[in-house]
């Protein structure tokens, strides 16, 4: 069996355990949850908030002077999930009491720290400065505790030597010091005044003897200015009467030159129609004639032309034809020659060593006949030895290397044929 738990706005709902075992916790801020009888644990945590009256007594400044300060923060604790979960594990178990004591602490702790590091007059002349510094070096330290600072201020600022009232005296005689300084200045800018007013009399009094003398400049100017005017009218006039002069002597001009233009057209047209004239009779005379000798011409060109092409055709048939005879010829000599090494390679391989014997036979005569082509234009061989016999041994040797040449050029072995074979034994 388990209860619907319901929880406000200004305190946190904690649900741990669970029906499976779990250890999970749930946390709740203005809403409801679901609790488990006898298994799940319910918790709640305040989230209103919590006013402090920090107070530090008798602590030295930077100076050395002992002051005592009071002051008042707002403080609660933060609604998001991590951060009330980390308030929850240190203050869950806690009193509202008991949380106010722990800030309150770490408030006045920093409060010191800071008091020791300023002079009197930087607290006692701007304590919201004061105040700002307390709070952004505390928040680090309760943020860690899940608890924000929303607000901190100085209430009250004494000590017990008379430090501040002696400052308070001071600050007066610097106010009456000001006050005689002030009555001083005036004084002066009274005088500055009188004199700046005499000044701007004297000032005045300048622009008036300036604004007559301009005047009267401005007569004379007025004066001299009519009579350039004048002067200027007369000399219009009689560049206007000489103007005119020079317009009626351009206006006779332009008729004299409009007439000399009808009389050149007049000419251009007299030319342009002798020009028609001439350009008919050499159409009649040259171009006709011309176009009729063109016009033979590119007939027999193209005559000539014909021809060729015709006379290329019939060429080109004549070769094409020829080149299918010897075409044909060729393929059947090629046929025929197939044929005739055919039956030779069958009749050799019938008759075997004699078949072979026969081809060495046929081709020795060719073969000589090529060896002794270069001898062919040799008047006598002489060899010179001292020795009749060297002359038999010079030609057994050149027999005895006939078989290698043979085997060299043609690639068949005539010391593997019988007949030589037997042959060469008996010369041996």
């Amino acid at each position: 069996m388990g209860s619907c738990l319901t929880v406000g706005p200004n305190e946190a709902l904690v649900v741990s355990g669970g029906c499976c075992g779990s250890d999970q916790k749930t946390y709740m801020v203005g809403g409801w949850a679901w609790a488990w009888c006898l298994i799940s644990n319910t918790q709640r945590i305040t989230l209103e908030i919590m006013t402090l009256q920090p107070r530090c007594e008798d602590v030295e400044t930077a100076e050395g002077v002992a002051l005592t300060v009071t002051g008042v923060a707002q403080v609660k604790i933060m609604t998001d999930h991590d951060l009330l979960a980390i308030a929850c594990e240190q203050f869950l178990s806690k009193t509202v009491t008991e949380i106010k004591a722990v800030v309150l602490q770490t408030l006045e702790g920093h409060l010191r720290s800071i008091l020791g590091t300023l002079t009197v007059e930087q607290i006692y002349q701007d304590r919201d400065q004061f105040a700002k510094l307390v709070r952004e070096v505390a928040s680090p330290d309760v943020g860690r505790m899940g608890i924000e600072i929303l607000s901190f201020t100085i209430k009250d600022v004494y000590d017990k030597v008379d430090y501040l009232s002696s400052l308070g005296k001071t600050q007066t005689a610097a106010v009456q010091r000001d006050a005689d300084i002030g009555v001083a200045e005036a004084e002066r800018d009274a005088g500055i005044r009188e004199a700046e007013c005499k000044r701007e009399m004297m000032d005045m009094k300048f622009k008036a003897d300036t604004l007559m003398a301009d005047s009267k400049r401005e007569l004379e100017l007025q004066k001299a200015s009519f009579n350039q005017e004048v002067n200027t009218k007369k000399a219009e006039a009689q560049l206007a009467y000489e103007l005119q002069g020079a317009k009626e002597q351009q206006k006779i001009r332009l008729e004299e030159i409009e007439i000399e233009v009808v009389q050149r057209k007049k000419q251009i047209i007299i030319e342009e129609k002798e020009v028609v004239r001439m350009e008919k009779e050499l159409i009649a005379t040259v171009k006709r004639p011309a176009e009729a000798e063109a016009y033979k011409i590119q007939q027999l060109a193209e005559g000539q032309k014909m021809k060729r092409v015709l006379t290329a055709q019939a060429e080109a048939e004549k070769i094409r034809k020829i080149g299918e005879a010897e075409a044909g010829s060729i393929e059947a000599i090629g046929r025929a020659e197939a044929e005739k090494m055919r039956l030779k390679a069958a009749a050799y391989l019938q008759y075997g060593e004699a078949a072979q014997t026969a081809l060495v036979l046929e081709a020795l005569p060719k073969i000589a006949a090529k060896v002794a082509a270069p001898l062919a234009r040799t008047n006598e061989i002489i060899i010179m030895t001292g020795d009749g016999s060297r002359v038999t041994s010079e030609v057994t040797r050149l027999l005895a290397e006939l078989p290698v040449t043979v085997h060299a050029l043609t690639g068949v072995d005539l010391s593997k044929i019988p007949l030589l074979q037997k042959m060469t034994n008996a010369q041996a």
